[in-house]
């Protein structure tokens, strides 16, 4: 069913462009070694993804400090896996995970496709919580910067999604009403809710196969896209 009248399409960036899992395996692989952390990559990870985003909420809801969430995850993530470590050595893992993350390029499938599919008919933003010095170089080091008309973050706007201040602020400076604006992203509560709270249009790009409402549009690969634009 195509969606009529959208002249402004809002993507997220962190798992629904950029492969933020992908990413993120490869840099905690290269700065483990780095500073000899002798741990199951594997196992790590599977405890690291879930603590990630219990952290990334407490945070999207104003309940803990962007330094909070930095070393947070990494400590609850040891501690889940019985592992001892330093807290001189965490606080160090967690500046060089910022900085080495940013250097990895890995898109979702069919992102390049779909964003010159829809440069042609729509205007391209992106609207993020992820932190403003690090989200610029994901998009240049993936050469997709040049697909978006503007880009918002939670730094520059100040809340985070999905408060509706943050979309509002997307939406003047694109220069574009909310009813002609759709908002794309992975997370129902900040992505979805929260643009629909605002007048947006969206769809959820639902990769991991969650359980949505009924009404909620959703794809599960990012070429599903062109049934609805």
């Amino acid at each position: 069913m195509q969606i009529k009248n959208i002249k402004h399409i809002f993507f997220d960036l962190d798992h629904t462009l950029w492969d933020f899992d992908k990413n993120s395996a490869l840099t905690f692989d290269k700065i483990f070694k780095i500073h000899k952390v002798n741990v199951n990559i594997e196992d790590f990870l599977n405890v690291y993804e879930p603590i990630n985003l219990q952290y990334w909420k407490l945070y999207r809801n104003d309940k803990i400090e962007k330094d909070n969430l930095r070393y947070g995850r990494l400590k609850d993530s040891f501690d889940a896996l019985s592992f001892m470590i330093e807290d001189e050595l965490i606080h160090q893992l967690s500046e060089d995970y910022i900085q080495h993350l940013t250097t990895f390029s890995h898109l979702f499938e069919g992102t390049i496709e779909i964003l010159d599919y829809l440069r042609t008919k729509y205007q391209l933003h992106i609207i993020t919580n992820g932190f403003e010095e690090a989200q610029y170089k994901k998009m240049k080091s993936s050469q997709i910067t040049h697909y978006f008309t503007t880009i918002t973050n939670a730094d520059v706007a100040g809340v985070k999604k999905p408060n509706p201040i943050i979309f509002d602020y997307a939406l003047k400076i694109a220069k574009a009403q909310p009813n002609e604006s759709l908002m794309i992203g992975d997370n129902l509560e900040a992505d979805i809710f929260g643009a629909l709270d605002v007048g947006y249009d969206a769809i959820f790009f639902n990769y991991r196969n969650d359980v949505a409402e009924a009404h909620i549009k959703q794809v599960n690969q990012l070429l599903q896209l062109k049934m609805y634009l």
